[in-house]
């Protein structure tokens, strides 16, 4: 019986409910009759009806159960502890990304708002799940917060198990963004904060909210060289940064300066995206409405900083279903996965997937005797 049960798995937790002690008393008659004894993590948890369900069929797969009855409580505030601890490792309000963690983060960054640095971080967190990774989200620009609403999450409103938050799933990405914790009633209203406020937020996103194992952590950072992108620097060195930037070179400049905020933070500029390309026609020739070089033009800026050459990653073009998909909260890279942007988005996708979850840097645990 518990075999499979341990096959049910918390949707918001992605864990076994038997690995999370969310199976108490199981008994199965003589005739049959199975008895589960389930304890959910709070009162009103989001999941319940389906993780109910899940136990339901179960334990009715198991041979020789003719009828199943499922108990529900709820964890007394000693089992939330005793969970949160086991799931923090035993850490208590640890940040998880630490420098031994093995998580690549990506800091996608630009110097300016408007250039769609969102809809990249979005769309390419989405096609970095459809290659088997584990991703999460930290939407980092608290004033400008839109990553919930093109992931399809307006609303979503995070678990709180104990001091511990589980981030809501969208497209298979968990995401914690502030739009998340402010009432319908607050969401147009702006945010305005300063740095020590700005400071403790990022702090609390890295610190309480529970991820998991993650293959890839991308920040979306507001744009420019404020509070939140010092801060983050300071909370996570060992972020790579991408860059996002439009073609006219103009902007070449002001995408570097984001950049170069990064580096006096100890992080390690990666590369840099082009967004808004060009228009594609229909006779197949493209229209640079924002002029073109300007990707170019900071990787090379870019490169002068660093041994490691920095290269443009992508260049994304200008594409109507993009920008649809963002509004509809359906990302493009699932709904048209044969738009030019979204195989341009797909592309950056395929070389992060590759690069792996590296070791150099880091303590192995390891001993010489």
């Amino acid at each position: 019986m518990l075999s499979a049960l341990g096959r049910v798995i918390d949707p918001e937790i992605r864990k076994p409910i038997t690995e999370l002690d969310m199976i108490g008393a199981v008994q199965v008659s003589p005739d049959g009759h199975a008895t589960v004894g389930l304890r959910l993590t709070i009162v009103g948890c989001p999941a319940a009806d389906t993780i109910e369900r899940d136990v339901r069929e179960a334990a009715a797969s198991v041979a020789g159960v003719t009828s199943v009855a499922v108990e529900v409580s709820v964890m007394s505030r000693e089992q939330r502890t005793a969970l949160t601890e086991k799931l923090r490792g035993g850490r208590t309000r640890v940040a998880q990304f630490g420098p031994d963690s093995l998580t690549r983060i990506y800091a996608i960054t630009s110097g300016k708002g408007g250039v769609g640095k969102s809809s990249i971080t979005a769309n390419l967190a989405v096609a970095l799940v459809d290659r088997g990774l584990t991703v999460g989200i930290v939407d980092a620009d608290v004033f400008g917060f839109s990553i919930p609403g093109i992931l399809g999450l307006e609303g979503a409103r995070p678990t709180r198990v104990g001091e511990m938050i589980l981030p809501p799933i969208g497209c298979g990405v968990k995401v914690i963004s502030i739009g998340m914790f402010l009432e319908p009633s607050e969401s147009a209203r702006a945010v305005s904060w300063r740095g020590p406020m700005l400071h403790r937020t990022m702090q609390q996103f890295l610190t309480d909210v529970y991820f998991g194992d993650l293959d890839v952590l991308l920040l979306d950072l507001p744009p420019g060289t404020g509070d939140v992108a010092i801060s983050l620097g300071q909370l996570l060195p060992q972020a790579e940064v991408i860059v996002v930037t439009t073609p006219q070179p103009a902007a070449a400049e002001v995408a570097e300066r984001s950049a170069i905020v990064a580096r006096q933070t100890g992080q390690r500029v990666i590369g840099v995206i082009e967004n808004m390309a060009g228009l594609v026609q229909p006779d197949g020739s493209t229209l640079h409405l924002f002029g073109s070089g300007g990707g170019d033009e900071v990787a090379a800026r870019l490169s002068r900083g660093q041994d490691e050459r920095v290269t443009v990653l992508s260049s994304i073009p200008i594409s109507v279903a993009l920008r649809e998909g963002g509004d509809a909260g359906v990302p493009i890279v699932r709904s048209n996965p044969t738009d030019p942007a979204s195989v341009a988005i797909a592309s950056v996708a395929d070389r992060l997937a590759t690069r792996g979850r590296g070791l150099a840097g880091r303590k192995l645990g390891l001993s010489v005797r």
